[in-house]
């Protein structure tokens, strides 16, 4: 496990300090606020932390607040129900005694059933692609505290970089990701990972076809909702395809949809955000 792996592992191993009742720590790191996909991973692990059977299948989240990088999160479980083929559970998390995030997710015990999902795009391999760092190179100076920052997870982009201004581009992209290093074989983990990692470009396949960047000052950009089906079992320490589109933005809101496939072509995970595209 590399140094930026083992940084997400000890993040998403969370402190039990009462019963239903977890902290999570803070990457130490130069952030204006908690990167979503940080405290949605920590959510789900808080819920999986009180769930004695089946796995995760499916999570429903609102950010409703930014999150302060500087002190630790409390997560609090609502144990919903325990059924015998599913198990739902609520999770707030909180920060200065107010909600910054809220996540409704479900579990469900292994069953057979009918059998069908979309095909696997056709895409160049992930080892003849280069990582993110060597493509960001040229531009070290520049994002000098994003090169300081452990990377635990391993993009490597399919054509131009998102962050690319090139006005008409069509609103989609592709990636290969995974874990940079290898994992425990527990499945909450995995599904922990998937989560911190889907945050990581999703929205920017919204801003594709417009000429606007993060940093523009007349631009503002937040996930508003992250919902997530795991649909098959898998490793997030094994290449994944993230094929992701983006089928609308209105009224300062924009969706946007992601899919993993394994590199069987199996679909193991869908998800659909919402985020905030707001020009000032």
């Amino acid at each position: 496990m590399s140094e930026s792996l083992d940084f997400l592992v000890n993040l998403l191993d969370l402190e039990p300090i009462e019963v239903n009742i977890f902290r999570g720590i803070q990457p130490d790191e130069e952030r204006q606020r908690v990167f979503g996909g940080q405290v949605a991973s920590q959510a789900l692990m808080a819920a999986g932390r009180t769930v004695e059977h089946g796995q995760v299948h499916s999570l429903h989240s609102y950010f409703l607040r930014p999150g302060d990088p500087t002190v630790p999160i409390l997560y609090e479980v609502d144990r919903i129900r325990d059924g015998r083929s599913f198990t739902t559970r609520r999770v707030v998390a909180i920060q200065h005694g107010r909600a910054i995030f809220n996540m409704q997710c479900s579990f469900h015990t292994p069953e057979q059933g009918i059998e069908h999902q979309f095909t696997m795009p056709v895409v160049p391999d992930p080892e003849g692609l280069a990582t993110l760092p060597d493509r960001l190179e040229p531009w070290r100076e520049e994002l000098a505290e994003w090169f300081e920052r452990p990377h635990p997870i391993d993009q490597r982009f399919i054509g131009d970089l998102p962050w690319k201004i090139t006005e008409g581009r069509e609103p989609i992209q592709q990636l290969w990701i995974k874990a940079d290093g290898d994992l425990p074989d527990d499945p909450l983990l995995h599904a922990c990972v998937a989560t911190y990692a889907s945050d990581m470009s999703l929205f920017d396949t919204i801003l594709a076809p417009h000429a606007i960047r993060w940093d523009d000052p007349n631009f503002m950009g937040a996930s508003l909702d992250h919902c997530m089906w795991f649909h098959r079992d898998f490793r997030a320490d094994e290449w994944l395809l993230y094929d992701t589109d983006s089928p609308s933005a209105h009224g300062a809101r924009g969706i946007a949809r992601g899919f993993l496939y394994d590199r069987s072509g199996r679909l193991c995970v869908s998800m659909v955000q919402e985020g905030l595209a707001r020009v000032l």
